[in-house]
Formats: C-alpha cells, structure tokens, sequence
C-alpha cells in the first residue's frame, strides 16, 4: 500500500488524533491514503466511526506493542 502522508499522534488523547486527521486529509487528493500513530487506545474505535461518518474508507487497523506501551496505526483512504 502506498502512503502518501504520514501522522505522528501518539501522546495525544480524543479528540485530537481525529481532528489532526480531518484536517490532513483536507490537504489530500481523492483515493489517497493517511497513515495516523496513535497511542490512545480509544483511537481504534473512533477511527471506525469518523470513517463511517465522513465516507472516508478506512483501509488498515493495526496493533503493536512499543516497550511497555501498545501503538495503534490507523490507515484511512481519502474519499
């Protein structure tokens, strides 16, 4: 899968992982695709309903452990 933007949001909680992902995808054309870090965990359910809601598809949920700390990648498709 090609990445054509990238978003660091680890250390941040709701709602700003969400809301730094509505506005990169602003800046995206049609059927490109956002990779967000998270580490809030409640990032992987309010990503499957901000897709849901803005028509956005989202591609990719992905989970690992970094040292003592989970990491949530989300992969979303611009509309």
């Amino acid at each position: 899968m090609d990445i054509n933007k990238e978003l660091d949001a680890r250390g941040l909680t709701c709602p700003l992982p969400i809301l730094k992902a509505k506005k990169a995808l602003s800046d995206m054309h049609s059927g490109e695709v956002l990779k967000v870090s998270a580490t809030d965990p409640g990032s992987v359910r309010d990503f499957q309903a901000f897709a849901r809601q803005t028509g956005n598809d989202l591609v990719d949920q992905q989970t690992k452990r970094n040292g003592d700390q989970e990491e949530y990648t989300h992969f979303l498709r611009r509309r």
